[in-house]
């Protein structure tokens, strides 16, 4: 079976950073996708979450309205709330994350930084050994796409 999204979209909103009783980051965020051309255009907004160091690059590096490419799985849960309703969502669990845009592209598209950013060139590099899968890419501008 594959269970396999790829997004690309603009964040909705600052991501949201927590941790779990027993330490593990956790951090929601939600990304508007356009869809279709013309009359036929919409835009769907995709709820997704990432875990432990995919969890902090992400609130550490991406703020409201900046484009972010998301590789992840679908999932779906159930649970009851203290009301006894029972609530359901679909998400996507991120397991890679990317920039969709430089900072200096982002900067001329009114997307500025917020303080918690640093420059791309400060990015860290992720350890090899970490449990998710972790991208970080820049655009290049002397790519031809």
């Amino acid at each position: 079976m594959i269970n396999k999204a790829i997004l690309m979209g603009r964040l909705t909103r600052d991501p949201e950073l927590r941790h779990t009783g027993n330490g593990t980051a956790v951090c929601s965020f939600t990304i508007a996708v356009d869809n279709g051309y013309g009359d036929n255009r919409s835009t769907d907004f995709i709820n997704c979450v990432a875990w432990n160091k995919t969890a902090e690059f992400v609130e550490k590096y991406f703020s409201k309205g900046r484009l972010i490419i998301v590789v992840g799985r679908i999932q779906t849960r159930t649970w009851e709330g203290q009301d006894g309703k029972k609530n359901y969502v679909t998400e996507v669990v991120a397991n890679e994350v990317a920039f969709g845009e430089s900072k200096r592209s982002a900067d001329e598209n009114g997307f500025s930084a917020s303080p918690k950013q640093a420059d791309a060139a400060s990015i860290p590099e992720m350890p090899a050994d970490t449990e998710d899968d972790f991208v970080a890419l820049e655009t290049n501008d002397d790519l031809p796409f």
